[in-house]
């Protein structure tokens, strides 16, 4: 029976072998096993702390293939530091992380207080603030790590003047209603 989310700290363990997923593109994942998928209880991403061949911790959501299978994907920075390559069969260590408990860098807080959107970047949901986050700590220049937090900026910008739009459009039907007395 598959439920709708997986308990935040199960750990699980399993083999599988590390496949090219796009010619021409450097673009390798692992099909996590129906059995894994089972024991998560969705279908649906999973946000989970990994480690290959006991690589270091890197954060990564499995992401739903179909089938009843999730797959993850594995960078080339993990690849290169475990020295693993296409077709190797490899050993992955998953750990569910809760969605909701979000680690914010601290040059992207200067950045969102800076321009008063702290709030609104915290509206997000928590896989879209993960999404966010992530891109941030695998930039590996300088440069694409400002770029990122300018984006992340935006997107709380964004999230601002939805929020306006919607309770504008909101107070304008609320005047357009009037109350009537029912007679009796």
């Amino acid at each position: 029976m598959i439920k709708s989310l997986p308990r935040a700290g199960l750990c699980l363990t399993f083999e599988a072998k590390l496949e090219n997923w796009a010619d021409g593109m450097d673009y390798c994942a692992v099909a996590v096993p129906a059995k894994i998928t089972q024991a998560l209880g969705t279908f649906g991403p999973v946000l989970v702390s990994a480690q290959l061949n006991q690589s270091e911790p890197f954060q990564v959501s499995l992401f739903p293939g179909g089938g009843g299978h999730h797959f993850i994907r594995i960078k080339l920075k993990v690849r290169t530091a475990t020295k693993t390559k296409v077709g190797d069969r490899v050993r992955l260590q998953i750990t569910v992380l809760d969605r909701a408990d979000v680690n914010y860098p601290q040059d992207l807080l200067k950045a969102l207080r800076a321009k008063g959107v702290m709030k609104d970047f915290k509206s997000l949901t928590p896989g879209r603030q993960h999404f966010i986050l992530r891109r941030i700590e695998e930039a590996v220049l300088t440069q694409t790590r400002e770029k990122r937090i300018q984006a992340a900026v935006a997107a709380a910008q964004v999230a601002r003047e939805k929020r306006a739009h919607s309770s504008r459009r909101l107070q304008s039907a609320s005047k357009g209603v009037k109350k009537t007395k029912k007679k009796v």
